[in-house]
């Protein structure tokens, strides 16, 4: 009879001990509201123009990205003036390998199409799986200095 009686005290006694420890735990705290974020229909209104393309762009490139290292490459480059070709103007170039910066001694005039052309002979000068860039500036025409985005090779 007594051990009937532990087996409702028992159960009970935890159930009370549960209940007293969590009260004692540490109180919630409330999350604060966010303010509601609230977008006006002139907020369209407020846009930045997007801006007009540059007048002279050009661009360079060359022959082969993966030449042998021994090889010789040409390197071309392109001026235009609002997307049309700009004939005359003068062009230079500068090979940057690894260990040291070369420019190339011919000067090139564009041609009827804005295009030039540039030999480059490599000579082992840049090593295997290393890459190159080679810059490309325009002068001589009524835009001023132009310099291109670069032309890249790695030689393999």
């Amino acid at each position: 009879m007594i051990m009937n009686k532990f087996r409702f005290i028992a159960p009970g006694s935890v159930f009370m001990l549960l209940f007293l420890l969590s009260a004692c735990g540490p109180a919630a705290t409330q999350i604060k509201p966010q303010p509601t974020v609230v977008i006006s229909k002139s907020f369209q209104k407020q846009l930045s123009p997007i801006p007009s393309p540059a007048t002279y762009r050009c661009g360079a490139w060359a022959s082969n990205n993966a030449p042998d290292p021994g090889s010789t490459i040409a390197i071309y480059a392109r001026i235009t003036r609002d997307l049309k070709p700009v004939r005359g103007a003068t062009a230079s170039a500068v090979v940057h390998f690894k260990n040291f910066n070369q420019p190339l001694g011919q000067t090139e005039t564009s041609d009827s199409g804005g295009y030039v052309t540039f030999t480059l002979p490599l000579e082992g000068d840049q090593p295997a799986n290393v890459p190159a860039t080679v810059d490309v500036t325009f002068t001589n025409f009524p835009g001023g200095t132009l310099h291109c985005t670069p032309a890249f090779f790695t030689p393999v």
